[in-house]
């Protein structure tokens, strides 16, 4: 993910420094003006800089004499899908993320990203990794390499790439490792925050510490997973369904080679002749209203399927999403060696 900030230039910079930031974009050619502040103030493009110069302006001017009308922004927090898939088909090709004071946080470039949900991510990484021994030995498993780099990785880039930008880790065995690895997520362009376990909580326990969420969407995924699920239509399915939290599920067909008798004490009903039946298996990835976390009992060991046990006793929506793409859980030796195969052909 590029740097947001070789897009950003002080208002008391010059023309010619402007031109120069410009050239090096390329094809993002568009600079995002800030003050001393850092607050954003205006945008200058190409066109800007010919329409000064039009004006009589000189290439020893400052930017802010060039800039027009303020850009179109996303608002850190107050934004909607809905908002970002239509800056997309309106063809906008680079927003400014700013916050409430007007700094800019990050910029969109749907280049590289693919939406910029509304969501803030918790990943599950303090697992010891116990079938995947002698391997995990001195590694955690989020560090296990599939093809060039670490599982954990592949999750959090394509995190990013749907704009969820500001992620959890939740860390305890060689969590040390995890930490120095991916250090404060600014080389992922994202903000890397980190809980540590001080004993097992459970697949869902630790998230209970997660602290200073900005988002009303929580996403939590286990880190062991390689996926291409399209994190955007999740979203959108789970407002549509207006559930309290849905899971990711991942269908199983079962196919019997014989005709299923349906029968009560002594008569067949009917039959079917070497039916086919689909199951769903939790695939480990929720997505949660925020209030949900407040269920989660703090320093307490709690699965994902105790969270969604309460909701549904509660009366809650709990949903379920059918992944019908790619999905693999590396929790085994043979789940490892298929990984290495199958990501020379995934895409994620």
């Amino acid at each position: 993910m590029e740097d947001y900030k070789k897009h950003l230039i002080n208002q008391e910079a010059t023309l010619m420094e402007g031109l120069a930031r410009l050239n090096v974009l390329a094809s993002d050619t568009i600079l995002f003006v800030i003050d001393e502040d850092g607050k954003l103030v205006g945008s200058l493009t190409d066109g800007d800089i010919r329409r000064g110069l039009l004006r009589g302006l000189q290439l020893d001017s400052y930017v802010r004499d060039f800039i027009a009308k303020p850009p179109k922004i996303i608002q850190k927090g107050k934004y909607t899908a809905e908002q970002i898939i239509e800056y997309r088909k309106n063809n906008l090709k680079i927003i400014p993320v700013v916050d409430d004071e007007g700094r800019i946080q990050n910029i969109v470039n749907f280049r590289f990203h693919r939406s910029y949900l509304p969501v803030d991510a918790i990943i599950m990484a303090g697992g010891r990794g116990e079938r995947l021994k002698p391997l995990t030995d001195n590694t955690p498993k989020p560090l296990l390499k599939v093809g060039e780099k670490p599982i954990i990785e592949y999750n959090i880039d394509r995190l990013v790439s749907y704009g969820i930008d500001d992620i959890w880790v939740s860390v305890r065995y060689l969590g040390e490792q995890i930490e120095n690895h991916l250090k404060d997520g600014g080389e992922k362009g994202a903000t890397i925050k980190y809980i540590w376990e001080d004993t097992p909580l459970g697949t869902i326990g630790a998230v209970s510490k997660a602290e200073d969420l900005s988002q009303d969407y929580v996403l939590v995924s286990n880190s062991d997973l390689l996926t291409d699920l399209n994190y955007e239509d999740f979203f959108l399915d789970f407002i549509a369904k207006d559930a309290m939290l849905s899971v990711v599920t991942i269908p199983y067909h079962v196919e019997v080679p014989y005709a299923v008798l349906e029968t009560d004490e002594s008569h067949v009903r009917s039959f079917k002749e070497k039916p086919t039946y689909t199951y769903y298996s939790n695939g480990g990835i929720y997505l949660m209203k925020k209030e949900c976390l407040d269920l989660i009992p703090r320093d307490a060991f709690f699965n994902a399927t105790d969270l969604m046990e309460t909701l549904i006793a509660k009366g809650e929506k709990v949903a379920s999403y059918p992944l019908h793409g790619y999905w693999l859980d590396i929790g085994k030796h043979e789940d490892f060696k298929k990984a290495q195969e199958d990501i020379k052909y995934i895409r994620f």
